[in-house]
């Protein structure tokens, strides 16, 4: 087994520890190391194999190629996956033959693709995503009647989630057709907040294409249509919806439609504790973190509005790493005005 050996790699090991608040005793307990192992690793002293790198990785919650940093090597190992993911999709609506795990056991792996789309850790959702979304229509195709819905709503998490490493590595078509997915499961589902979730995330299909005036009037529908704000998780739903909206609507050059938006998605943020609901990070953070995105794209004189708010606030390390990264990460589009800066994905 060849071993990793470098300065940088003990450096990046030693980052990710203390961005994880974790001692060097911390994690080497986690990942089934000797502290003096661990030490050594980080003075680049001594190598680790693949095996140990995954252990550290796992310890910490990120992807292994973040302690490789060769962001080259994880595009590839997601595109390597893309022609098994397009003959799933492509026979969606009649799975091949094959093995289904009780609803049950599907439910605890579609939750932990979802926790890895969370810390954005999409090598790790693309080694076993192609196979889970093909165990999944089997599922869907052969379940009871009474578990069909529970089914749906699992297909929909796992398709969020492949969908999330594909968007991200740049497999355009493959995330179009894995929205599609969605948005046929969805109506199986039968559960309002599963469909305003996928509304939520078919957005990211417009701002691929740069259809933005289309986007917005498709939220503004999923708004309307989505449940009345009664309880916590349809509260965060709609308010991420609104969130959305204000960011496409700054895409759009409809800059009084995109502060109606926000100003309605820290109303309804304000009232719900940060959290995931339906796999949608939400709560006063994430608005906030748009709201200030949203501030600064609008340039001129909303760009006093984000200073306000970086004055007394910052992201804090609790945020899902995905959510996290949306206050620094930026679509590939145009800015609307002087000064102005592109706006987080928060996908």
């Amino acid at each position: 087994m060849p071993l990793h050996t470098t300065p940088e790699l003990g450096r990046r090991v030693a980052y990710y520890r203390r961005l994880a608040r974790m001692t060097q005793r911390q994690l080497a307990d986690a990942a089934g190391l000797g502290a003096g192992t661990l030490q050594k690793i980080e003075r680049g002293a001594r190598g680790a194999s693949e095996p140990v790198l995954e252990a550290i990785a796992n310890a910490l919650g990120i992807d292994v190629e973040r302690l490789h940093h060769d962001r080259d090597r994880a595009a590839q190992r997601v595109h390597e996956a893309m022609p098994s993911l397009r003959g799933v999709l492509a026979a969606h609506d009649d799975p091949d033959d094959g093995p289904v795990r009780p609803p049950p056991e599907l439910h605890d792996v579609v939750s932990q693709a979802v926790r890895y789309r969370l810390g954005s850790q999409y090598v790790r959702i693309m080694r076993s995503g192609p196979n889970l979304l093909a165990e999944l229509l089997r599922a869907l195709a052969t379940v009871p009647a009474a578990d069909r819905a529970a089914v749906a709503r699992l297909l929909v998490a796992a398709s969020r989630a492949v969908d999330a490493a594909a968007y991200k590595h740049g497999a355009i078509d493959a995330s179009a057709r894995l929205v599609d997915l969605m948005r046929w499961a969805a109506p199986q589902a039968d559960n309002p907040v599963t469909t305003a979730t996928v509304a939520y995330v078919r957005t990211e299909v417009c701002f691929a294409g740069q259809a933005h005036a289309a986007g917005l009037r498709a939220l503004e529908r999923a708004i309307d249509a989505s449940p009345p704000p009664d309880d916590t998780t349809a509260t965060a739903s709609r308010g991420a919806l609104h969130m959305r909206a204000a960011i496409i609507a700054g895409r759009a050059g409809q800059h009084d439609a995109a502060k109606q938006h926000m100003r309605h998605a820290v109303d309804l943020a304000d009232r719900v504790p940060e959290d995931t609901y339906d796999g949608t990070a939400f709560g006063p953070d994430s608005a906030r973190i748009h709201e200030v995105s949203l501030s600064v794209a609008l340039g001129e004189q909303h760009l006093q509005r984000a200073l306000d708010i970086a004055r007394k606030w910052a992201p804090p390390r609790a945020l899902p790493a995905e959510r996290r990264s949306s206050s620094t990460s930026s679509w590939p589009a145009p800015s609307y005005g002087p000064g102005a800066r592109t706006t987080p994905s928060s996908h």
